[in-house]
């Protein structure tokens, strides 16, 4: 075999073990954090009923009447995260609707990178704007909302994750093939009608992805929901009202002076797993959507 080919094909070699050393390292890093996860919440049910977690509807484990009910957690965890869907949603979906069928080409690539930006911006950056800024302006208008609350760590949420609806959808819109808008329009049927009934349910399964992906990020969110919606952890829908949720309590005894290997350094683990246990749920959702569209526009 000559020099050239010996070469070649050392590395492709080389390159084929570096993939499968990184996809290696992925996976047991992967189960590294499983692992944890599952040990120490094993040791913390050990001392607490899982029926007490799961049903129990007080919160107060740094207490002297302790309380292990995660409900109040989860409750202010998708409270937020509803608010913030509630916002990113109509306004992600309509700005990837404009970029893919209404926007000029040179307009798309100026405006793309400004809503990237977004993005990019630290988080903790959006926690104390939503505290300075979208609180007392929301007061204005609704004298009984708390100097912490959910509302305004919501709609800030939204604002942040509402770069990842608009460029997720814009790609699967623009991805539908351009047969589909000229059956469209050969058919007599307006820009808006082929966006809305022809090319938005042809590219349900990225639109979805993208939105539970976004789900995903807002319940695992932690700054802006540690700076401006409190650490009361309450049983609740009023979005008005300071909540705690699953990161914000995890973020408070891991900067606190709980000791390790106590049953309260503990709780960390549990909330942990049950936040684990969230996303796995939605991912697990967004890759059946996934799969069942594809499967319906073969």
């Amino acid at each position: 075999m000559s020099s050239p080919k010996r070469r070649s094909k050392l590395n492709k070699r080389l390159i084929e073990g570096g993939l499968a050393f990184s996809a290696l390292i992925t996976v047991l890093t992967t189960l590294g954090i499983i692992w944890v996860l599952i040990s120490e919440t094993f040791s913390f049910f050990e001392e607490v009923s899982i029926i007490d977690f799961l049903t129990d509807t007080q919160w107060t484990p740094l207490f002297a009447n302790k309380h292990f009910g995660i409900l109040p957690l989860v409750t202010g965890t998708l409270l937020t995260t509803f608010i913030a869907i509630a916002l990113a949603l109509p306004i992600g979906l309509t700005i990837a609707i404009y970029l893919s069928e209404y926007a000029d080409k040179r307009f798309k690539r100026a405006i793309k990178p400004v809503l990237e930006i977004l993005a990019a911006i630290p988080t903790v950056v959006y926690g104390y704007f939503a505290l300075t800024v979208v609180t007392p302006f929301l007061q204005g208008f609704i004298p009984e909302l708390a100097g912490f609350n959910a509302l305004s760590a919501g709609l800030v949420m939204g604002i942040m994750i509402i770069p990842i609806i608009s460029s997720l959808s814009e790609d699967a819109l623009y991805a539908v093939p351009n047969s589909l808008r000229e059956s469209a329009y050969g058919i007599g049927s307006t820009r808006l009608q082929t966006s809305l009934r022809v090319i938005v349910p042809a590219a349900s399964s990225g639109i979805v992805v993208s939105v539970i992906l976004a789900i995903s990020r807002a319940v695992g969110e932690t700054m802006i929901v540690a700076i401006a919606a409190g650490q009361q952890p309450r049983l609740t829908l009023n979005p008005l009202v300071p909540i705690e949720t699953i990161t914000t309590y995890i973020v408070q005894v891991s900067l606190g002076d709980v000791p390790h290997d106590s049953l309260e350094y503990r709780t960390i683990f549990a909330a942990g797993m049950t936040l684990f246990v969230f996303t796995f749920i939605l991912n697990n959702i967004s890759y059946w959507f996934k799969k069942k569209f594809q499967e319906q526009y073969e």
